[in-house]
C-alpha cells in the first residue's frame, strides 16, 4: 500500500500523454515549486497559518521526516481545499504530478533504524487493578480511589510520560496493598507452607514469595531481591506473627515496589555480555517481551505460559507471536484493550463527564440509555479483533452490539435483558461507528446536531486529518436547529461559511455532518426537522456526491480506506509503544499497511504487525556505564 493515495496517482496515470509533462515527476521540480508558489504566501516562516510552515519541506529527506506534515500536503492537494478557492493554486496537471512525486518520496522511507525512547511507564490505574485480580484473584478495583490519570499520545492514558506519582498515590498504594492482601484468599499467594514436604518456614516462605515476585515483576525474581524480602519475613516471625501474616508483610513490600509499579527495561551496561560494543539498537529482554505482549492485549501481567515462552526464548518468532495474539484475543481479558483503545479512542468517558443533552428536548435520554451508548461500541471492537473480522467494519456493518434498551432506541425487535449481544441490521444507515448513538450524541450540542463538530469528528478520529482550530472570534450559531426567519439550520451553515476566512475548512467538515443529519443529537433517525425534511446530501472537496449516512459511509470505505487504515495503524502502534508516534516511525507504519492490503485489514493481522514490529520488540541504544572500581 503506498502512503500516497493510489486513487489520485491513479488519475495522474491515467492523463492524456500530452497532459503527463516531461518525463517522470520529481520533488524539486513538481513538489517545491507549487508550495513556493502556491503556499508560502499563508504557510511560510513568517506567516504559518494553522501553525503550518511548509518551508521545512525543503527536500526528500526533510519531506520523510516531517512525514505527518507532508501527508498533510498530500491530502490537501486530493481533497483540493488548499489553496482556498479564491486564491490562485496549481493548475490540475501540477496537482497531479505533486502527488506523483511526493508519494513515491514517502514510499521510500527505508527500513527501521530508531525504535524510539521507551518510556518508564507507572502501571495506569487499569493496568493496577487489571494486575492486583490476575495475581490475587481479587476484584476490589482499588485504584479507582486514585488520582486521575492523564493522557499523551494519540490521547492514550498509557503514556509514560504523563504518568506521574504525587505524594498522595504513594500513600494510596500504600493502604491498597494491604487491603487486597487482607481480601485475598490464602491460597493465592501461599503456594507453600512449613508443613509441606518438611519444609523449613524459610524454605516455605521463599517458595512463596518466588512465585509472587516473579509474577509480580514480570520476571523472574532475583536471589538479592528474595533475601531482602526475606529479611521481613523473618523479622515478623521474630515477633510472634503467623506464617501468613510475615509472608503477606513481604508481599505487601512487592506491591509497593517500582518493579511492579513501574514498566520499566533494563538498560544494557557498557561491557557487558549483551554486546554493548556495538552502537545501536537492541532488542529487548524476552520477558520485557512478554510483559510489553501482556500488558498491549490485556492491561495486565503475563500469565505462565507467556513466561514459559519468554524462559525458552521463543517468544520473538513470529509463529509464537502469531500464536500468541490469536490465544490472547480469545481471552476474555482481551476486553481490556477494547475498553482502553476504543474508548479513549472514541473519548466515550466524556458521554459520563461532558454536558448532557437535553432532558426537555429529549426526556428518552437516561443513564441506562447513556451506559448502552457507551457499552456498544466497546463490544464491537472487541468482537471484531476476536472474530479477526476487518477493520473497515468499522466504517460499515450489518451488525452491532445491543441490549433490551438500545434496541428499542433503535427500533430493533427481538431483544430482551441487559446482556449485549450481536443483533442483525436491517438498516443499511446503521452500521459502523458513524451510526452509533453513543459517537452521534458525543458529536452534538446538548440541543442540536452539530454537521460541524460531526465533520470534524471524521476528520480527526476516523481520517486522520484534523482541521486547524476555528479563528478565536468567529460566529456562533444558534443552539436552536429549528428554522429561523424562514432558513433552516443547514442555509444558516452555508451562510456562514461563505464568510472568506471560514471557507476553507466548513468546504471539508460540513459535508460530512450533513451526511448524518437524520440522526438526531442523541442518534435517533429523523427524516424531518420541525416539519422540514432533512437534507442530508452533501460533496465531498474531491468531488464524490451522496445522500444520507449509508452512502457516505460506502464512500469512506472505498476512496478513503488509506487513510482510515493509516489512521488506525498510527494509533495502534502508539497505544502499544506508550508513545507518541514520531517521523521516524514511519516505516514500521508502512510495513503494516502492506501487511493489512496484502491480508484484507483483518483486525488481527494489524495487532500481530504491531507485535512484531521492530519499535515494538527494540530498544534505543542509551546504555548506562558500568560503576568505575575504586
Amino acid at each position: 500500500m503506498s502512503l500516497a493515495t493510489p486513487a489520485l496517482i491513479l488519475l495522474a496515470l491515467a492523463a492524456s500523454p500530452d497532459d503527463q509533462g516531461d518525463g517522470p515527476a520529481t520533488f524539486a521540480g513538481d513538489v517545491r515549486p507549487v508550495l513556493e508558489r502556491s503556499c508560502s504566501r499563508c504557510h511560510g516562516p513568517e506567516v504559518s497559518k494553522a501553525g503550518i510552515d511548509l518551508s521545512v519541506l525543503a527536500d526528500e529527506e526533510a519531506s520523510r521526516r516531517f512525514i505527518d506534515l507532508s501527508l498533510q500536503v498530500l491530502d490537501a492537494v486530493e481533497l483540493r481545499t488548499m489553496p482556498p478557492p479564491d486564491e490562485p493554486g496549481p493548475t490540475e496537471l501540477e496537482r497531479q504530478r505533486l502527488v506523483e512525486a511526493l508519494g513515491e518520496v514517502l514510499d521510500a522511507v527505508g527500513e527501521p533504524t530508531d525504535p524510539g525512547r521507551e518510556p518508564i511507564q507507572r502501571l495506569t490505574h487499569e493496568q493496577y487493578n487489571n494486575s492486583i485480580r490476575d495475581l490475587l484473584g481479587v476484584d476490589l478495583r482499588p485504584a479507582d480511589d486514585f488520582p486521575t490519570d492523564g493522557s499523551g499520545g494519540e490521547g492514550f492514558d498509557n503514556n509514560g510520560s504523563t504518568l506521574f506519582i504525587p505524594p498522595i498515590l504513594m500513600e494510596k498504594y500504600l493502604a491498597a496493598a494491604g487491603k487486597v492482601l487482607d481480601a485475598a484468599a490464602p491460597e493465592a499467594f501461599l503456594v507453600a507452607r512449613p508443613s509441606d514436604d518438611g519444609l523449613s518456614p524459610d524454605e516455605a516462605a521463599r517458595r512463596c514469595l518466588e512465585r509472587f515476585a516473579t509474577r509480580a515483576f514480570r520476571r523472574p525474581a532475583t536471589a538479592e531481591e528474595i533475601d531482602r524480602l526475606m529479611l521481613l519475613v523473618r523479622r515478623a516471625i521474630d515477633r510472634g506473627d503467623s506464617f501468613e501474616d510475615a509472608v503477606k508483610l513481604a508481599l505487601k513490600a512487592v506491591l509497593v515496589s517500582p518493579s511492579f509499579l513501574f514498566l520499566g527495561e533494563r538498560q544494557r551496561e557498557a561491557g557487558t555480555e549483551d554486546g554493548a560494543e556495538a552502537e545501536g539498537p537492541y532488542r529487548i529482554d524476552p520477558f520485557e517481551m512478554a510483559a510489553r505482549l501482556s500488558y498491549f492485549l490485556w492491561s495486565s501481567i503475563p500469565d505462565d505460559e507467556l513466561l514459559e515462552l519468554a524462559a525458552s526464548g521463543r517468544i520473538f518468532e513470529p509463529e509464537e507471536i502469531d500464536a500468541q495474539v490469536r490465544r490472547m484475543l480469545a481471552d476474555p481479558k482481551s476486553r481490556a484493550l477494547a475498553e482502553q483503545f476504543a474508548g479513549q479512542w472514541f473519548r466515550l468517558e466524556l458521554l459520563k463527564s461532558g454536558a448532557e443533552p437535553s432532558r426537555r428536548r429529549f426526556p428518552e435520554y437516561s443513564s441506562d440509555l447513556r451506559d448502552a451508548m457507551i457499552e456498544e461500541p466497546i463490544a464491537f471492537f472487541h468482537a471484531l479483533l476476536r472474530e479477526d473480522r476487518s477493520l473497515l467494519d468499522l466504517i460499515d456493518a450489518d451488525y452491532t452490539f445491543a441490549n433490551h434498551r438500545l434496541a428499542e432506541f433503535y427500533g430493533i425487535p427481538g431483544v430482551s435483558g441487559d446482556e449485549f449481544r450481536r443483533v442483525a441490521l436491517e438498516d443499511a444507515n446503521r452500521g459502523g461507528v458513524l451510526g452509533m448513538a453513543g459517537i452521534l450524541t458525543l458529536t452534538s450540542y446538548p440541543g442540536r446536531t452539530s454537521p460541524v463538530l460531526r465533520g470534524k469528528w471524521v476528520l480527526e478520529e476516523l481520517l486522520g486529518t484534523p482541521p486547524p482550530p476555528p479563528p478565536p472570534d468567529v460566529d456562533t450559531l444558534s443552539q436552536d436547529d429549528r428554522p429561523i426567519d424562514g432558513l433552516t439550520f443547514r442555509q444558516r451553515l452555508e451562510r456562514h461559511r461563505e464568510q472568506r476566512r471560514c471557507a476553507s475548512c466548513h468546504a471539508k467538515l460540513d459535508p460530512l455532518g450533513f451526511g448524518l443529519e437524520n440522526f438526531d443529537a442523541i442518534g435517533r433517525w429523523r427524516d424531518e426537522i420541525a416539519g422540514v425534511p432533512v437534507d442530508s446530501s452533501g460533496r465531498l472537496t474531491s468531488g464524490e456526491e451522496f445522500t444520507g449516512p449509508a452512502e457516505l459511509k460506502r464512500i469512506l470505505k472505498e476512496s478513503k480506506r488509506d487513510l482510515i487504515v493509516r489512521n488506525l495503524i498510527e494509533r495502534m502502534l502508539s497505544y502499544a509503544l506508550r508513545r507518541g508516534v514520531e517521523y521516524y516511525d514511519a516505516p514500521t507504519i508502512e510495513a503494516i499497511a502492506v501487511a493489512l492490503d496484502e491480508q484484507g485489514d483483518r483486525s488481527q493481522t494489524l495487532i500481530s504487525e504491531v507485535a512484531k514490529s521492530y519499535p515494538f520488540q527494540y530498544r534505543r541504544d542509551e546504555p548506562i556505564a558500568a560503576e568505575e572500581e575504586n
